[in-house]
């Protein structure tokens, strides 16, 4: 398998795949392809995998594209704005991303739930109890909104983040939410009642864009103009 990733603000994802290579997304993740490729959608791993995923932001039903011919091209869009993330997911090597983020993988790679362990961090973490975990061998996509920074920290270094700003994190990484101090801080502040502290070893993918940002944003021009 074979990729390029096009354009800068909304990007597309070209796949070229050998006779016999496949790929699968969420139902509806492609955009175009050329002959010869095969397309079979199925509840890909049962009944639990299907639950799973629709409670980690993917579609329940998932789409095999497998190539037919010596070869193939099939492109991939993201929903909105932003980056792809190509990840080249070693034997057993995981990582931890937001929910809806997965774009599309090798048939290799293994796409699951992810609890957030600790109740703060579920309650208050940004995006619920329920992220995604993407487990190699293979190559997987994820599509993160706006533009993309990464920061490796060490051990025992600490991050602290508006929630919605974390796209990626490796599992090595733990994940807290912590109350922001001081009163006028809290209610004055813009940034809410909790921050949330990421502490390495590891390394960490922060979004300038996240959809709940943009959607509330939206909403006020909206309701205005109503």
């Amino acid at each position: 398998m074979e990729y390029k990733i096009h354009g800068t603000v909304m990007q597309a994802l070209e796949v070229t795949l050998a006779r016999g290579e496949s790929i699968y997304t969420e139902s509806g993740g492609m955009a175009w392809m050329t002959d010869g490729i095969d397309m079979k959608t199925s509840g890909k791993g049962g009944l639990g995998s299907m639950i799973g995923r629709k409670l980690a932001g993917e579609s329940m039903f998932m789409t095999t594209y497998t190539c037919q011919v010596d070869q193939g091209m099939i492109t991939f869009t993201p929903e909105s704005p932003g980056k792809v993330i190509p990840l080249a997911l070693k034997p057993g090597y995981s990582m931890i991303c937001q929910k809806d983020a997965f774009m599309c993988a090798e048939e290799t790679v293994q796409l699951e739930m992810h609890f957030r362990r600790k109740l703060g961090s579920g309650l208050f973490g940004g995006e619920g109890f329920i992220l995604q975990k993407l487990t190699g061998p293979g190559t997987a996509f994820v599509e993160i909104a706006g533009e993309v920074q990464m920061v490796e920290l060490k051990a025992g270094e600490r991050l602290k983040i508006d929630p919605g700003h974390i796209a990626m994190y490796e599992p090595t990484c733990s994940y807290d939410v912590e109350m922001v101090k001081g009163v006028m801080n809290m209610f004055m502040g813009g940034e809410g009642l909790f921050l949330a502290t990421v502490t390495g070893p590891g390394r960490v993918w922060l979004q300038t864009m996240p959809l709940s940002n943009l959607a509330g944003s939206l909403k006020r021009y909206i309701a205005t103009s109503s």
